[in-house]
């Protein structure tokens, strides 16, 4: 799975350790965490092993440094200024189907952290920091729309976050394996709609 090109810029430092994460986030999100070498990043990479270790001296830190690439992508595609909830809603479906463009992203997402309930992963404490704030802000941000609509649903926040992210990553596992039969945007909207949510969603282009 091959993930967006991305514009090089910056220093040749800067490019090479841009390139070498490209390398680790295809064959990360391909075979998973255990299965790569740092070997096999540099060879991919178009680099000696020892170049790589300049940069990168340990794959535990490369790893972390991927995922962080990977909430800095998404990021991107939500951050607006804006603190309205309706508009902020909107802003994750769209970055549902930003993922749905990304699917050596998504995959990179589905293996490592399935890899990560493992406590001694190197990203075990990524992925539990992870959801604990993505927890805590989705059900901050449910809160104030249930509140918002009219009559106010009576749904507890926390337990839908919780069953929304649950939602979110099985719909990417089923999406990286029938792609043509499973629309992520779609089956969340349904989901908010179903709890009372009146959402105007429009088609993306």
């Amino acid at each position: 799975m091959q993930t967006t090109p991305k514009p090089r810029r910056g220093t040749k430092g800067a490019r090479t350790r841009e390139r070498i994460l490209d390398s680790a986030m295809e064959l990360f999100s391909r075979s998973g965490f255990y299965a790569v070498s740092l070997r096999d990043i540099a060879a991919h990479a178009g680099m000696t092993h020892a170049g790589l270790l300049h940069h990168f001296p340990g794959k535990d830190e490369l790893l972390i440094q991927v995922l962080t690439r990977r909430e800095e992508l998404a990021a991107e595609q939500t951050l607006t200024g804006d603190s309205d909830p309706e508009r902020l809603l909107e802003r994750h479906l769209d970055q549902l189907t930003w993922n749905m463009r990304t699917p050596g992203l998504v995959g990179l997402f589905v293996k490592v952290s399935g890899e990560a309930s493992d406590p001694a992963h190197p990203a075990h404490d990524y992925f539990v920091q992870r959801y604990r704030r993505l927890r805590k802000g989705t059900a901050r941000l449910l809160r104030v729309l249930f509140e918002r609509a009219s009559p106010p649903i009576a749904h507890d926040p926390d337990a839908v976050a919780q069953q929304l992210l649950a939602l979110v990553d099985g719909l990417q596992t089923q999406w990286l394996l029938d792609p043509d039969e499973v629309d992520m945007r779609a089956s969340v909207v349904t989901y908010l709609t179903q709890l009372g949510l009146d959402l105007d969603d429009r088609p993306q282009p």
